[in-house]
This record gives C-alpha cells, structure tokens and sequence, in this order.
C-alpha cells in the first residue's frame, strides 16, 4: 500500500554483499521533493528467536561470545532463517536443536519485530517454545562456542535487571512470550 509518506529510490548500489550482510547506498526522494544522497540500509536475512521453556519452567539461554560488545552474554537461542526453511518456525525449531538440542512439538508465533526500520530491511520472528526436551548433542557452526544455561523463569527480570541479558530484541522476544504465558499484567 502506497503512503504520502513513501520515499521514491531513484538509485540504489550494493556497498557491501556478502553472506552475512549487505550494505546499500539509495538515493531517494521525498514527497517534498529533497533529494537523499545517500541513504544507507543494511541488508539482513530474516531471523528468529527462541524463548524455550522446560516443564519445570526454566528459560533456555546461550551464553556465548559477542564480539561487537567484546563481551560473553547471556542470549536466547536464534539465527538466520535459512533458504531450506519454508517457514520461520522451522527455522526457529532447527536453531534451537542446534544450539542447544533441546527441541518441543508446541511451537507460537508470539510477535513479529524490526530490528531498525531506519536503516535495516529485516524483520525477527518470535516463538515460544513449550516444554522443551534435551534430545540431542549440540550441532555448532564453526564460529560459535556455546554454553547452554538453564534460568529459571521467576529469576528472568533479575538478569535483566543485572545486564547479564542484553540483547534488545531478546528482551522484545520474553516480553511477547510472557504476555503470551499471562506473566505480564497491567494495572
């Protein structure tokens, strides 16, 4: 749907293109008429979360190295969906397995995200996963070492009052599935 707000591009190059990324230079025009030279989107692939739940009501996280922040975080499981995921739940599914092998048959879709709609062309889909299982040894990329951790759930508000979880849109991600749980009310 068009909106008298829309930008017109008038011209648009790849800066950067490579697996991970994508750098585009646009050159837009407003409604007004002003010309934007240039305009920078990153261009990422579609992702996912995961807040995966144990029946014993513990979240799974990963705690793992970040270099941007040169820091070990705490994080939910997530990543790419990849060309053979039809769908964003088969890649949060695969993700979780992967990154921590634990896996469940009950799956929700809690939200749908931008990560940056200044400047970044993606969108994060959000699941919850209840009842989660260890069923399988960990299947990492090379880039990625990996502690699984279990929190308990009434201690998830204390790590992110501490910073131990810092990632925006892995808070974003436990607020839907809080509110999804009936953990979140408002007066």
């Amino acid at each position: 749907m068009v909106s008298p707000f829309d930008w017109i591009v008038l011209k648009s190059r790849h800066i950067v293109k490579d697996r991970w990324i994508s750098v585009r230079s646009d050159t837009c025009q407003m409604p007004n008429g002003t010309i934007v030279d240039p305009y920078y989107v990153l261009e990422y692939p579609t992702w996912v979360n995961v807040v995966a739940l144990t029946k014993n009501q513990e979240v799974i996280l990963v705690k793992q190295y970040r270099h941007g922040l040169k820091k070990t975080i705490l994080e939910l499981p997530s990543g790419a969906v990849e060309a053979e995921d039809v769908l964003p739940v088969e890649a949060a599914k695969r993700e979780l397995l992967e990154e921590t092998g634990y896996t469940s048959n009950n799956f929700i879709e809690t939200g749908i995200l931008s990560p940056n709609p200044a400047n970044h062309s993606n969108l994060t889909h959000c699941f919850l996963a209840k009842d989660v299982e260890c069923v399988a040894d960990l299947k990492l990329d090379v880039t990625e070492e990996i502690d699984v951790v279990l929190l308990p759930l009434e201690k998830l508000f204390e790590a992110i009052d501490h910073g131990i979880l810092l990632q925006t849109l892995h808070i974003s991600s436990l607020f839907f599935a809080l509110k999804k749980l009936g953990k979140v009310q408002f007066s």
